[in-house]
């Protein structure tokens, strides 16, 4: 197999320019080793500030690269968010995705029982706010909402693809309301793991951890939209309301804020 070799946390170990230092000669097998003819790449796997040197087989899978992360780390691949441009896609290789020598991958992630600790009450909580919400009119009826809806479709709004999940743009996603009718943006921080909420007076940078929740519903007669919050305090009082987000965005955001694993 191809699964790669090092993993030694590399910490502190050397400045940023002096990396490669090996003479290029280092890199040719000696013979008899599973990797001979396999195509490494060179990884800086980054993970609750520790860092790891892996050599990966650049025609494996992100699902095998989980796999190599667990090894290291002690991190279940059901328990990892593992990014690079976006959420890591586990079905394809690391060459389709596009991985080079050197390339950052972060790992997001708790151990389990870090997760037991904090996330039972979440998960009871999350359940009680969906049934409430099942009980209650559709959001985009309510007058609070009304008002920012009633104003139409901003001009500057990013188009939207009907049926389709897409990861996450590189760029932010712009031309979208809040709630007093300001134009928003959202700029998703992957390296810091933040999410900026960016306003023509102020960018608030919020960690991903610190949102609790993210609900989303579809505007009435623009399907292809959705009015999502991001719940930032305890209670339905703390929602920062996005308006006329493109729906093939809409599951990326939830993947990336909460981590596939957290949510129901």
């Amino acid at each position: 197999g191809c699964g790669g070799e090092g993993g030694s946390p590399a910490a502190g170990r050397s400045p940023e320019g002096e990396e490669r230092r090996d003479p290029p000669q280092a890199s040719v097998s000696n013979g008899g080793d599973a990797e001979s003819g396999k195509e490494l790449v060179e990884l800086k796997v980054i993970w609750n500030k520790n860092k790891y040197d892996v050599k990966f087989c650049l025609d494996s899978t992100g699902a095998e690269l989980k796999q190599k992360i667990h090894s290291l780390t002690g991190l279940p691949p059901a328990m990892q968010k593992v990014m690079f441009k976006g959420l890591l896609p586990e079905e394809k290789t690391l060459r389709e995705i596009k991985v080079t020598n050197g390339a950052k991958i972060m790992v997001v992630g708790s151990t389990i029982n870090d997760v037991l600790a904090v996330n039972t009450p979440k998960e009871a909580a999350q359940q009680e706010v969906k049934a409430e919400e099942n009980k209650k009119e559709p959001l985009c009826r309510q007058k609070q909402h009304r008002k920012v809806l009633d104003k139409g479709k901003p001009d500057d709004v990013m188009p939207s693809v009907k049926g389709v999940q897409e990861r996450l743009p590189t760029v932010p996603l712009s031309g979208m309301y809040n709630k007093s009718g300001g134009k928003v943006r959202l700029t998703f921080k992957l390296e810091q793991d933040q999410l900026w909420i960016g306003t023509k007076e102020r960018t608030e940078k919020l960690p991903m951890g610190s949102i609790k929740n993210v609900v989303s519903e579809p505007i009435e007669g623009h399907e292809d939209y959705h009015m999502m919050a991001f719940q930032l305090g305890p209670t339905e009082a703390s929602y920062y309301w996005v308006y006329w987000v493109p729906t093939q965005y809409v599951d990326a955001i939830k993947d990336t804020v909460l981590g596939k694993w957290q949510y129901f």
